[in-house]
């Protein structure tokens, strides 16, 4: 839905005049009306609605009209204060909460809990008591009355971003935390946040008018809605109108802040995405792809990526744990394409993410040596090395919907690792990142740029996942079942184009898929994995003949070809093939079990 149709919407129209309206009176209030808001006249007090005094006047002989719209200022003032304190505490204490370790942010949470407990308006009145009845003392009070639930809200949409593959991307590009939730969460969750925001603005303005009632918000000789309110009610029989006026202001500002917040949920996003995407320019470099070769360039025949007995655990809720890899060695030479292969909950992706160092703290990992391009991946690494493994480790998802950060533009996107590691000014970045879209056959990468992932069509999206690969220097991609999602005509493009980056970046892959015929077809080596071992490593190109293992062959006569027997049903792997070592001395006993059909 384009911008204008946004706004051509009623809600929006309404929200816009209200705001307008609002923002005048607050603004050109005392300047128009200020005379008659202070003038007193002792000749014309208490006075009924008439034509020169719609809503009558009060025990000074000063035009209540004129003081509700004089009064337009301090109200939106101290209730645009108090949201914005409780809007500020919350991003803090919500966002600190999502990055803190296991225990800490139980103990952070739990304490949030506690504070929810209490019913708002109480808290409001301790706070009230702490600061006194001023003005400053209720928007402080009301503002930090609100901390909580912002804060529980914002801790609750960041822990529900943070596990996407988008943030794991960034991860491995080596964005620290910091810039991970201001570059990726934030963006994702501005919007359910800021529609929550104007809505509570409306909640906001009640309970400022509700002290200032009960003579605990603004003082005299200062006036806002609440304390007029309070006034006039004390002669409701006598002139309606001198308590229903600044009523009628409580109920229309809230009303107005409410549109908005229908409106900003109707704008799905769009507005706060683009703050969120920093613009930047795009201009013509020459060819990067033989650069990236000449600077990625390493001895023939170099180790990228070693990873030996690799054990991957996780935590039960008894107390125990339970093992998903067990023992796995890997070993990806420059420019070679391994893959790996197995049923789902193999353990083939946790291996390569293991590999590339994504796993979370939930994962118990024990491995005897992984590196990574002489990088030591066993210990925490430093910023020299996060900066090398965000421009030489690419990682291709699977979904790339999920993969790409909604929020932002594929050219910000794309422009990360050139800006943040390689040191590129936005210009030069955003060209690099066109170049890198035009290598992969997508059609005006300039003006692609501009635009989000939602549209992109499927394959153009796993198409710009891997030119995001291309933008650094990658010795090493990591590409989990980045075809499982496409038809097959779009898989066979989006496969020619990984291999056309393979070889013009010069770059190792780690495939991994469901798939055995297309890793054979693709890949140099193949790793077939069982329940958490590598049962059999094969040469892609004599996988039929060189399968001993019997899951091995169990996947290999799943396969369909031009000469099967359509009216027999297709073989399946039998359940007790369980995964067993390759040992020497059992390649009989292997090769005697047969697949069943």
């Amino acid at each position: 839905m384009s911008l204008r149709k946004r706004l051509l919407n009623p809600i929006a129209i309404s929200a816009i005049a209200g705001s307008a309206l609002l923002l005048f009176a607050a603004v050109a209030g005392p300047v128009i009306w200020g005379d008659a808001a202070t003038t007193t006249d002792v000749s014309s007090r208490l006075l009924g609605a008439s034509a020169a005094h719609p809503f009558g006047t009060d025990e000074l002989g000063r035009d209540i009209l004129a003081r509700v719209l004089v009064a337009t200022r301090l109200t939106l003032l101290l209730t645009l204060g108090a949201t914005a304190i409780a809007l500020c505490g919350g991003i803090v204490f919500g966002l600190v909460a999502s990055i803190l370790p296991k225990y800490p942010r139980r103990l952070f949470t739990g304490l949030l809990d506690i504070l929810l407990a209490f019913p708002w308006l109480l808290m409001v009145l301790f706070f009230t008591v702490i600061w006194g009845a001023t003005a400053t003392g209720a928007m402080l009070a009301i503002g930090f009355a609100g901390i909580p639930s912002f804060a529980r809200l914002v801790y609750n949409l960041a822990a529900s971003v943070s596990g996407r593959d988008y943030v794991r991307a960034a991860r491995v590009v080596g964005v620290g935390p910091i810039g991970v939730l201001l570059r990726h969460v934030l963006p994702n969750i501005a919007n359910p946040f800021f529609v929550n925001a104007a809505a509570t603005a409306s909640v906001t303005l009640l309970s400022f008018a509700g002290l200032s009632f009960l003579g605990l918000g603004v003082q005299a000789p200062e006036y806002d809605w609440g304390r007029m309110l309070q006034e006039g009610i004390l002669r409701i029989y006598v002139n309606p109108l001198a308590a229903l006026g600044p009523g009628l202001a409580v109920v229309l500002a809230g009303l107005v802040f409410t549109m908005v917040s229908e409106a900003v949920a109707g704008s799905r996003g769009a507005g706060f995405r683009a703050v969120a995407a920093r613009a930047a320019g795009a201009v013509t470099i020459s060819s990067r792809r033989r650069e990236l070769v000449a600077e990625s360039a390493e001895p023939e025949g170099e180790v990228v990526a070693e990873i030996r007995d690799l054990h991957i655990a996780f935590a039960t809720p008894d107390g125990g744990t339970v093992e998903r890899v067990r023992g796995v060695d890997l070993r990806i030479a420059r420019g070679e394409i391994v893959g790996i292969v197995g049923e789902s909950g193999s353990g083939k992706s946790l291996t390569a993410m293991a590999l590339a160092g994504l796993l979370g703290d939930d994962a118990i990992i024990t491995t005897s040596a992984h590196t990574f391009a002489g990088i030591d991946m066993t210990r925490a690494p430093s910023a020299a090395d996060r900066s090398r493994l965000g421009v030489e480790l690419g990682m291709i998802f699977q979904d790339p919907l999920t993969s790409l950060n909604p929020a932002l533009t594929i050219g910000r996107q794309l422009t990360e690792v050139p800006e943040v590691h390689m040191g590129m000014r936005p210009k030069a970045a955003r060209a690099r990142a066109a170049d890198a879209l035009d290598a992969v056959g997508i059609p005006n990468a300039a003006q692609r740029l501009k635009q989000y992932p939602h549209e992109f069509s499927g394959g153009m999206r796993q198409r710009a996942m891997i030119g995001m690969a291309m933008t650094g220097r990658p010795r090493l991609i990591v590409a989990d079942e980045p075809t499982t999602a496409l038809d097959v005509t779009v898989q066979r493009q989006v496969m020619g184009v990984l291999h056309r980056a393979q070889e013009e970046t010069g770059a190792a892959i780690v495939f991994i898929s469901h798939d055995i015929a297309l890793v054979s077809a693709f890949c140099d080596r193949v790793i077939v994995m069982k329940d958490g071992r590598a049962v059999e490593t094969l040469d892609a190109r004599r996988i039929r003949e060189d399968a001993r293992h019997p899951y091995s062959k169990a996947l290999i006569a799943c396969l369909p070809d031009m000469n099967s027997d359509r009216t027999r049903p297709l073989p399946v792997i039998p359940p007790e093939l369980v995964p067993e070592a390759l040992d020497e001395n059992h390649d009989d006993v292997h090769d005697d079990r047969e697949v069943t059909v």
